[in-house]
């Protein structure tokens, strides 16, 4: 079966059905979870425009994204939502994290390149 791919239309009730957190008390929890990929747009906007980068903070954004939807679902998520600009860079944590599946229906993942200054980065930043 093929999978229906991400719009407008259709986003909202892919993330309220595919969001699993057991800790969630109210919709503000789900909201601020939501949140973390804007946090992640800003952070590499940055890095693009300024060169600054804080990859733990990144990294943190994800995994806790990773923890409530999964990695494949949080991965769809974030290359949907996030410029494809700023794919290659999210494909360099999403591979660094070990969290980036074999394919997302929303790209062609063996056409976005790996930003080798940003798993550069990575390596050193985060050892």
């Amino acid at each position: 079966m093929d999978e229906i791919l991400l719009n407008d239309d259709n986003y909202d009730l892919f993330l309220a059905t595919n969001y699993s957190n057991p800790n969630c008390l109210d919709i503000n929890e789900f909201y601020e979870d939501l949140e973390r990929i804007k946090y992640i747009k800003r952070l590499l906007n940055k890095y693009d425009k300024k060169k600054e980068i804080k990859p733990r903070l990144i990294l943190n954004h994800i995994i806790v994204l990773q923890n409530v939807f999964g990695p494949n679902i949080c991965s769809r998520i974030l290359f949907y939502r996030i410029e494809e600009k700023f794919h290659s860079y999210l494909k360099s944590f999403l591979l660094y994290l070990n969290y980036l599946p074999e394919s997302i229906p929303e790209v062609n993942l063996g056409k976005i390149p790996q930003d080798h200054k940003m798993d550069s980065y990575l390596r050193n930043e985060t050892e």
